[in-house]
């Protein structure tokens, strides 16, 4: 492995961690828009929280919350991955096949970019990652587990 191969691989744990901070960021405010009409309120006006809407704004606000600080990262991100392959099929997909002109590239990008994590976890700076570092193992991957074994 060459210096700079070595140095890649030094830096991935940290930058996995700057995207999913990120994206969870960028997540959760599809939430509070649904949930909070901010920074603006839905196009369609106030949402039901017992509806398809509503549920989709409190799995992106609290999902979004909970992928942010790295807590439960898998599992959360791989329901995340889910709700937007959902979305894209019942909202986008409808309208046409490509994702650029059905407006569905963002829930596409997400569901992948969420799936990924789901496998990866969230990095070096998560409090999985803490808690793994404590030796709680609560969120060890099964590679980890069988290491250890």
């Amino acid at each position: 492995m060459t210096t700079l191969e070595r140095s890649y691989a030094n830096w991935a744990p940290y930058l996995l961690s700057v995207a999913r901070v990120v994206a969870a960021a960028l997540f959760m405010e599809h939430g509070t828009q649904k949930l909070f009409s901010f920074p603006a309120g839905p196009p369609s006006g106030p949402i039901e929280l017992m509806s398809v809407a509503g549920l989709a704004g409190g799995l992106e606000f609290f999902g979004g919350f909970l992928l942010l600080i790295g807590l439960f990262t898998r599992p959360v991100a791989l329901v995340l991955s889910g709700e937007m392959a959902v979305a894209y099929f019942l909202m986008h997909a409808p309208e046409g096949f490509w994702p650029l002109l059905n407006k569905g590239e963002l829930a596409v990008l997400y569901c992948f970019l969420f799936l990924y994590i789901s496998s990866a976890g969230g990095g070096a700076w998560s409090i999985d990652r803490m808690w793994l570092e404590r030796g709680e193992g609560m969120v060890q991957a099964p590679t980890e587990r069988w290491r250890a074994a």
